[in-house]
């Protein structure tokens, strides 16, 4: 049997679909390879193929690249595999082995530093499963031509590893207008082409021009949005213009992916509330409304997840909450005994609160707030939680560690909103600065994990303290109370200094009596609870009137930038008006 001309992959970590958790892939990105098998589940890297050796799922963009070949390519020609079946696929007539890259050093969002924890030089696991890919003997053996496209695959260029993974070509950018005349050329050796291929703006695909994927993807993913036009400094779709698929297209999809075995759907975008959005990123509820509604019909499908969201339009209109979650919340599969639902069930869309800091959220991300300001912004973050919560809606909110020009008084502001969040449901993790690609901050530096101080270490390890008392309560604390103290004393100290000790002993579980005097935060005598968080309108903290007298609905009493449709809007607050 003649083998494939062309042979699609991606790293076991990136394609699983364990437990249909995010968390997962989120974890091998940041858990040290060495000591992955007493952390993670060695059943979360275990994959599913077809009886001739082809991914049952892949990540969505593989799926799209594998879309695209489909148009010019027999089915012989294109096979999709996982690692293990490499050898199987891969031969003397394989022309290019392409490999999806999301996260292939562990290194977006400053996921490497969390590994780091455990020594400088420890590697995370989703970065030695990309080089089980690379590395694989059978590459070396046929030599085709390696080409590595995907929203992570700007990593290897920035750590200069082009070489030493023996790669033919990056892409970097948005694909479908361009890909089959620029595979042709990679398969005929075309050496005007150059290594390093970036397609720029000019090639973004409208809605219309990208197809619906042929097979089924990790996840169930798929698309409403792409790009979202914000402005946030830190993210690359944030500069690209907002796009919503028909939902003709979506349904397409979501019956594709069950039709192949898939139970839930994921349904991606960059902020779920621009999906068809009217002017001024006003929210479009009736076709929200609509989408739910046609994807949780469709025969086979038991539950849907959410990606993104941004949570000014939660504050603006709460009705879109309250008339989304019998939509959402029942056909989750994330439960929370605190949640109210009938099963228990809670919805756990992605937020980027990135920062309590008014100066650095209108510095970096003020169209975030729209249609409110960055003075604001503390505001709209407890009121929009609170109504969250009241609708069982429990987010994964991520912070940024080391934005550019952070002092100790913006961490003062970030702690003081962690402080108020206390009572409130959901996921919070910090993550530190990284330029990412194609971004407006792509030439500034990194934050690094040595330089962190003593506020910053206390602003991560609240975070983690309050995650794992919201999910676990108090059934680990007795762990961590007597390993924290011989991880500070055998490693941490030596590794970040004492900065490190009292954030540390927090995390654990230590008393706040304890620790009072060399802590920004004072936890005494606070005992959290199963109570959901008191609505202010019935408990008022200080400051919070001003928005509270809006009641945080009518945006037409704020002064608004921009006034027509919301790309005007973006630019406004891109040109720092």
């Amino acid at each position: 049997m003649s083998s494939p001309l062309i042979v699609l992959t991606a790293s076991t970590t990136e394609a699983s679909e364990w437990r249909h958790s995010i968390w997962q892939q989120m974890m091998s990105a940041t858990v040290p390879a060495r000591f992955s098998k007493h952390i993670i589940n060695p059943a979360s890297l275990i994959t599913e193929s077809w009886p001739d050796g082809r991914a049952k799922y892949v990540p969505n963009g593989l799926r799209m690249v594998e879309t695209l070949l489909l148009r010019e390519y027999a089915e012989e020609d294109v096979v999709t595999c996982y690692v293990e079946n490499l050898e199987k696929f891969v031969g003397p007539e394989t022309k290019v082995v392409a490999i999806h890259a999301h996260n292939p050093l562990g290194i977006s969002y400053a996921t490497d530093v969390y590994s780091k924890l455990a020594g400088d030089n420890m590697m995370p696991l989703n970065a030695t499963e990309f080089l089980r890919i690379v590395q694989h003997p059978v590459l070396k053996k046929y030599k085709p031509k390696i080409v590595i496209g995907g929203p992570g695959a700007w990593q290897l260029e920035k750590a200069n590893r082009l070489d030493e993974f023996n790669v033919t070509h990056l892409i970097d950018g948005e694909v479908e207008l361009v890909f089959n005349d620029l595979f042709k050329r990679i398969i005929a050796g075309d050496p005007s082409l150059p290594r390093i291929i970036k397609l720029s703006k000019d090639t973004q695909p409208s809605v219309e021009e990208i197809p619906v994927v042929r097979h089924r993807s990790t996840f169930g993913v798929v698309e409403i949005t792409r790009g979202c036009g914000r402005g946030c400094q830190f993210c690359s779709p944030a500069t690209k213009v907002g796009r919503s698929f028909p939902l003709k297209h979506i349904m397409e999809s979501v019956r594709m992916n069950v039709s192949e075995g898939a139970t839930e759907v994921m349904l991606a975008s960059e902020d779920m509330f621009l999906y068809e959005q009217l002017p001024n990123f006003v929210t479009n509820t009736v076709a929200l409304e609509k989408l739910f509604a046609s994807v949780k019909g469709v025969p086979g499908l038991k539950t849907i997840q959410t990606s993104h969201i941004t949570m000014a339009p939660v504050v603006k209109d709460p009705t879109v909450i309250e008339r989304l979650t019998p939509l959402i919340v029942p056909y989750s599969h994330v439960t929370h005994k605190d949640s109210t639902d009938a099963n228990k069930c809670v919805a756990d869309p992605i937020i980027g609160l990135e920062t309590g800091s008014p100066r650095l959220f209108n510095t970096f991300m003020k169209g975030k707030a729209y249609p409110y300001k960055a003075h604001q912004w503390r505001d709209v973050v407890l009121k929009g939680m609170e109504i969250l919560n009241r609708h069982n809606w429990y987010p994964f909110c991520t912070f940024i560690i080391g934005l550019p020009g952070e002092t100790d008084e913006d961490t003062r502001q970030s702690l003081d909103l962690l402080y108020e969040l206390r009572d409130a449901k959901g996921t919070f993790v910090p993550t530190w600065f990284v330029p990412l690609e194609d971004t407006r901050m792509s030439q500034k530096e990194s934050a690094k994990l040595i330089a962190m101080t003593d506020l910053q270490w206390e602003f991560f390890f609240t975070c983690w303290k309050y995650n794992l008392e919201f999910w676990h309560g108090a059934r680990h604390r007795a762990k961590f109370q007597l390993g924290v103290p011989i991880y500070y004393r055998m490693l941490g100290k030596k590794l970040f200094g004492r900065g490190i000790k009292y954030p540390l002993y927090r995390f654990a579980g230590w008393p706040d009596r304890f620790m009072r005097k060399h802590l920004y935060l004072d936890f005494t005598g606070y005992k959290r609870t199963s109570r959901l968080m008191k609505p202010f309108d019935k408990e008022i903290i200080p400051g919070f009137e001003s928005v509270r007298g809006l009641n945080m609905v009518d945006a037409s009493q704020l002064h608004v930038i921009g006034n027509s449709a919301s790309a005007p809007a973006a630019e406004a607050f891109n040109a720092g008006d």
